[in-house]
């Protein structure tokens, strides 16, 4: 991919064999087998052969998160240190970006460490898991932290609609409404929020969010294209060209597959460019440009 522009995958999670092994990425062997996840990669897979992955995608640049998954003092949640991936964004800079993982329940702290990622360690946005916190999208004790995202002018990305079970440990309640971004969009018209999952099965509330809400943005990842909603392609390639982004979930959805199958849906040029590509360097002002 070197020179070249390339598509920008906005929800991809580390899944080395050094993250599996410290467990954590929070997938046990059941969800993996639920996803048809590939045998020879739940192991895990190096980040050098992921970035072929992502050149045989056509992929130039992914958000890689820093996962914080449920307070640290419940068993069965795990954090993915910010260093981690903002190691590997050393490494890669012009392949990956990092996206700071919020956990509502450390306060201060975790409003000083959401600085330092951003000011010292260059992440280009934020991301949080209701249903890993049991807490609706718009619960009193992530405001802090929106209001933090807006100081510091990055997008936030919440994972909206059902979630799986993960873990037979430790199974979560589905919180993420997409209407509950109603209140947050009015008190915080500044602060652009992205609601990633494409909202299943309450993905006609995740459209309606963005088309009522300049500041509200979808991401279709988690689920294979061909799979996507009718409608949702269909917003995709009409009126909300300008509101839906490209991601995979990786390791959930291998990046060589949601290329093809978007490509299957015959998008309009000009829609294919903004939900590949275009979107996201407008709406994460922080990405490195290189070569628009």
């Amino acid at each position: 991919m070197a020179g070249k522009q390339g598509y920008i995958d906005i929800v991809c999670n580390v899944y080395t064999p050094e993250a599996v092994r410290k467990g954590l990425t929070g997938l046990d062997e059941a969800f993996k087998a639920q996803v048809r996840m590939d045998p020879k990669m739940r192991p895990g897979v190096s980040m050098a052969d992921y970035l072929k992955r992502m050149d045989r995608a056509g992929i130039e640049r992914s958000l890689l998160i820093a996962v914080r998954a449920g307070d640290l003092r419940v068993r069965g949640s795990f954090h993915m240190p910010y260093e981690m991936v903002a190691k590997i964004c050393d490494k890669y800079p012009d392949r990956f970006s990092g996206l700071a993982g919020i956990d509502p329940t450390l306060g201060v702290k975790g409003l000083k460490e959401l600085d330092q990622a951003v000011k010292e360690w260059g992440f280009v946005g934020a991301h949080w898991y209701p249903h890993w916190f049991s807490m609706p999208i718009d619960a009193p004790q992530i405001y802090p932290y929106y209001a933090r995202c807006a100081e510091l002018d990055i997008p936030i990305m919440m994972q909206v609609g059902h979630n799986l079970v993960y873990s037979k440990d430790r199974r979560l309640p589905s919180v993420g409404r997409p209407i509950l971004l109603d209140q947050v969009a009015i008190d915080f018209p500044e602060l652009t929020l992205i609601g990633i999952h494409i909202g299943v099965p309450w993905t006609d509330e995740m459209i309606s969010m963005c088309w009522k809400h300049d500041n509200v943005f979808t991401a279709g990842d988690a689920y294979a294209p061909k799979h996507w909603p009718p409608q949702y392609v269909h917003y995709a390639n009409s009126y909300g060209s300008h509101k839906v982004l490209f991601g995979t979930d990786w390791p959930v959805i291998d990046p060589e597959r949601a290329v093809a199958e978007v490509t299957a849906h015959g998008l309009r040029p000009e829609a294919h460019a903004r939900l590949m590509r275009e979107n996201a360097l407008r709406i994460f002002k922080k990405i490195p440009r290189r070569g628009r």
